[in-house]
């Protein structure tokens, strides 16, 4: 971990504790996977918000959330998604989900 450069999410969260996954988070699943052409980040924000929702893992829903954004994705369409997977996921955790992304949504009003 260099000092010149800003940490990466893993990095502040795991640290020297659990190197290897923050070396696999960093260069693995957001050195490679995400940047694959195949699929767009805005499409893999609304698969991995979709999948942290249904899976009911709301601690890193609230990273993923505001990553879809800058990836392109709206509140309308955030909240979209939860109403609808309330249908599929179940009830309480679409509402569990809109929980959490009103209070990062309006965190940031």
């Amino acid at each position: 971990m260099s000092d010149s450069k800003e940490l990466t999410v893993a990095q502040k969260m795991m640290g020297d504790f659990a190197p290897k996954i923050v070396e696999l988070t960093d260069d693995v699943l957001f050195g490679d996977i995400w940047r694959r052409k195949e699929l767009s980040p805005r499409d893999r924000s609304l698969i991995t918000v979709s999948s942290l929702i249904t899976g009911g893992n709301t601690q890193q829903l609230k990273s993923h959330l505001n990553l879809a954004k800058q990836n392109g994705l709206s509140e309308e369409e955030l909240i979209e998604i939860m109403t609808h997977l309330a249908f599929y996921a179940g009830w309480p955790k679409a509402m569990t989900a809109l929980t959490v992304a009103k209070e990062i949504f309006s965190k940031e009003k």
